[in-house]
């Protein structure tokens, strides 16, 4: 064999390593690949990280193997409805009526101004006839009338010759005598609130509120509902204040705190009569006890006003007895307040008297006077801002938190 053929065999053989070579390499790579129809040895599920609870709350225990169960991670993982469900809001129970009696009684004898200029006179060892004077100007001041305070100082005067005193404690028992007899202890102060059965159909009690502009008409009137619910009523509000845009959310704020129904126009300007009806009817339909219906603020001499409101009281009597009539006025108005009050009287047929803050003012003396010039009681009384500060007004109470 000579040299050339040696060679032509020794690159022959080389050749067929390297192809050897090459077969092995690319069979060892394609045996690495995961084909789609492999299928891959099952591995042991492991448990996922368990998400944080509120703060300060105890971590939920984990199961002895460490595996959780899949509907038990979902299960943990969606809110629960009672979470996912808001929460609804409480309806309020208002204080009771003897309650707040008290707590306003105690009120009225801390901060009556009235009370106190007539304590600082009658505290007086002796009565000298500037301090008879005195007495006269405060009463006066006091918005008790010309009429009310002549006849009340007449009395006075009188009594203490009579008796031959001027005791302190003596003049104080016969002014507390007298001031109780301008009250009017006898009158009659509670709710007309009966419903009225005809034509085999039960009627609810109505009650209108009226008053001019600045009086606290539409808070009284949620206060009113308050007080009643508070009594065992079950009520209706009519907002047909439809001229002052946040008059009917106001009134629907007061109802929904204690859970009664307000019927209110969707659109502002619409006529108050309509509404009026509307809510004597829903009352009516509903079989609720009373129907309280708040009218919008207004001046005693726009005559058409005034015509207006004469238009609501016919509407809501044809739906059911209007029971009552209350005018709400400011008591910090004095004589201010009884020229609004005759005409109120004159068109609506007034059958009480709301006073409102009463609390801290040297005007008290309204309370005789608007009683005196209309004849009508005063029912009610408001001495705070709170939901609960309004209660019937009590003679008694009235005259001895002035002179305690």
């Amino acid at each position: 064999m000579d040299i050339q053929q040696i060679i032509i065999l020794v690159v022959g053989i080389f050749a067929i390593l390297g192809l050897a070579s090459a077969l092995i390499v690319r069979q060892r790579r394609s045996s690495s690949k995961e084909l789609p129809w492999q299928e891959r040895p099952e591995l042991e599920e492991q448990p996922s990280p368990a998400a944080p609870d509120d703060a300060g709350a105890e971590p939920e225990a984990k199961p002895e193997s460490g595996v959780v169960d899949a509907e038990s991670a979902k299960a943990s993982a969606e809110p629960s409805p009672a979470e996912s469900t808001p929460p609804v809001a409480e309806v309020e129970v208002p204080e009771s009526v003897g309650s707040r009696m008290e707590r306003l009684r105690g009120r009225l004898a801390t901060s009556g101004a009235l009370g106190r200029a007539l304590l600082s006179i009658l505290s007086r060892s002796d009565l000298s006839e500037a301090d008879w004077e005195e007495l006269e100007d405060t009463l006066l001041l006091a918005d008790l009338g010309l009429d009310a305070t002549t006849e009340l100082m007449d009395t006075l005067r009188v009594q203490t010759k009579v008796r031959g005193t001027t005791d302190v404690e003596e003049v104080r028992a016969i002014l507390r005598e007298q001031l109780l007899a301008l009250v009017g202890p006898d009158m009659d102060r509670s709710l007309n609130l009966e419903p009225v059965v005809a034509d085999d159909e039960r009627h609810p009690a109505s009650v209108l509120m009226v008053g001019v502009n600045g009086t606290g008409k539409t808070t009284t009137t949620g206060k009113l509902a308050r007080l009643l619910v508070a009594d065992g009523k079950t009520v209706v509000l009519g907002a047909a204040d439809t001229f002052r845009a946040a008059a009917a959310d106001q009134l629907t704020t007061w109802g929904e705190r204690v859970g009664v129904d307000v019927v209110r126009s969707d659109r502002e300007g619409a006529d108050p009569a309509s509404v009026a009806f509307e809510a004597v009817k829903v009352g009516r339909e509903s079989g609720v006890d009373v129907v309280i219906v708040d009218t919008a603020g207004r001046l005693q001499n726009k005559a058409g006003l005034m015509d207006e409101l004469g238009k609501i009281r016919r509407v809501m009597e044809k739906g059911a007895p209007l029971r009552e009539v209350l005018l709400v006025l400011d008591a910090t108005t004095g004589q201010n307040g009884m020229t609004q009050a005759k005409v109120f009287a004159e068109v609506a047929g007034i059958t009480g008297i709301v006073l409102t803050k009463l609390d801290g003012t040297a005007k008290g003396g309204i309370v005789v006077s608007v009683q005196r010039e209309l004849g009508v009681p005063v029912k009610f009384v408001g001495l705070g801002e709170g939901a609960d500060d309004l209660a019937p007004f009590n003679p008694e109470d009235f005259v001895d938190s002035l002179l305690s």
